[in-house]
């Protein structure tokens, strides 16, 4: 732990959600190095662990009253700009991101999260700094800053370079030594099992069961059978008792994927668990205390849904103590090479093929598909494409024998593949019969010259 060890103010807070998320972040950030801080839209410092205390300009008597710009930035008035206020200003957000050094980050920060209070406002912002010496006003001396970690290419399970995956990375490794419970958001195919699972393996638990369970694949009756199990007799077929996934899951993480699709009986049962920490099974008399971290899932909005009133507003805060979001491939489409070789070599590995190389034109054209299935689309079409074709490297015609790949998500990607059968080998014969020239291949088949440039790009013909 760096510096020095200091008492902590103690919390206490009107908002019972914003208590329980500032209570997890006090939990996973008290014995990190990295400098963590919790402030309200006024500025003031609602936690700081002892790695950012030990930076700042506060005395012990001042943690009450302590502003963030008097503490980690050293100077009596607020910065002209603080790029973290976004998360106030923009409630959409996700995080917010900036150099140190530059756009008024004279504190350090270096990244920001919104913090929701009951209602559903940002209420205040967890930042995480960089450690790096920040120099005092008074201190003349040169000031020294580390140079910043390197980009990591994976994390677990996870890929990506971007910073929006820097930025994941960074929380998936916060939020896994809490055992404060997690809500992952993200379309379909992102990998929000994958993010749970690395957190799982990230934690003290990572020795106890990984349980994961679909919620919306099962019946409300069943499923609350499967969670918290059964006694002999409870309902037709209960022949004997049985034991539930959350005591499976016993000191352990139980996944709850797809929860947005419970019913508002089950998410009542599923509330109860969560605040008391033990569980009634079905039919049963005895209530089971049980110690196992929840993450759930889901590729809905479930604010809007707790607007709609068709998923309970104290689950959702419940289960949101720490939220994740998962971007789709659309919004980080630099990372779609490095997925693309991760995913190639892993195909031929299992397929016990030489690995394969891939084309400048494969590649572009794999990068500038839309993927509606994201990170998983990608991997089934890699894989789809090294069974089922030849040779050392993934060429254009390679695409072209699976339909290209779909860049749209209605119905004209259903017929792109009778399309691109046909429309390239005719434009193939046109280019041949005019030897080369665009111009006269584009009055061979009665299209305009811009036209004929663009499927020359879509069907990366050269």
């Amino acid at each position: 732990m760096a510096g020095s060890q200091r008492e902590q103010p103690k919390l206490s807070f009107n908002d019972p959600i914003l208590a329980a998320r500032v209570e997890a972040i006090q939990q996973l950030a008290g014995g990190l190095t990295d400098r963590v801080a919790v402030i309200d839209h006024n500025f003031n410092v609602i936690y700081a662990n002892t790695s950012a205390w030990s930076s700042a300009s506060v005395r012990n008597s001042e943690v009450h009253q302590a502003k963030c710009y008097e503490a980690f930035a050293h100077q009596p008035d607020p910065c002209d700009i603080c790029p973290a206020i976004k998360v106030f200003d923009a409630p959409e957000a996700q995080s917010v991101s900036c150099a140190v050094g530059r756009n008024g980050a004279a504190c350090g920060m270096y990244q920001a999260f919104p913090l929701a209070l009951s209602q559903g406002e940002v209420g205040s912002m967890l930042v995480l700094f960089k450690n790096e010496q920040i120099q005092k006003v008074s201190d003349p001396k040169p000031v020294h800053v580390e140079h910043p970690p390197p980009v990591r290419e994976s994390f677990g399970g996870l890929i990506g370079r971007t910073p929006v995956m820097q930025q994941l990375f960074d929380m998936t490794s916060l939020v896994a030594g809490s055992s404060a419970t997690v809500l992952i958001q993200g379309e379909s195919g992102t990998g929000k099992e994958l993010v749970a699972r690395t957190i799982h393996l990230l934690s003290d638990r990572k020795r106890k069961p990984f349980v994961v369970v679909d919620c919306g694949a099962l019946p409300e009756s069943l499923l609350e059978s499967e969670l918290f199990g059964h006694v002999k007799g409870a309902f037709t077929g209960a022949v004997a008792n049985k034991r539930g996934l959350f005591e499976e899951a016993d000191s352990g993480t139980i996944f709850l994927d797809e929860i947005a699709d419970t019913t508002p009986m089950f998410q009542a049962k599923l509330l109860r668990v969560l605040q008391e920490g033990e569980m009634k099974p079905v039919g049963g008399t005895q209530s089971i205390k049980i110690d196992a971290r929840v993450i759930s899932a889901t590729n809905k909005d479930l604010a809007e849904l707790v607007k709609a009133k068709t998923f309970r507003q104290d689950l959702y805060y419940r289960l949101a103590v720490l939220p994740l979001y998962l971007p789709p491939l659309r919004e980080r489409r630099e990372d779609i090479p490095l997925l693309v070789e991760h995913f190639v070599a892993g195909s031929c590995t299992r397929h016990c093929q030489p690995i394969r190389t891939i084309s400048p034109e494969v590649m572009e054209a794999l990068t500038e598909t839309s993927w509606p299935g994201n990170v998983q689309e990608l991997q089934h079409y890699i894989e789809r494409v090294v069974v089922t074709t030849t040779g050392p490297i993934l060429a254009c015609k390679d695409l072209m024998a699976l339909g290209s790949v779909a860049k749209d998500g209605d119905l004209r990607s259903a017929t792109r593949g009778v399309v691109i059968r046909t429309e390239r080998p005719r434009i193939v014969d046109a280019l041949k019969k005019a030897d080369g020239n665009r111009l006269k291949a584009a009055k061979l088949l009665k299209i305009s010259r811009a036209s004929l440039y663009n499927k020359l790009r879509d069907y990366c013909i050269k």
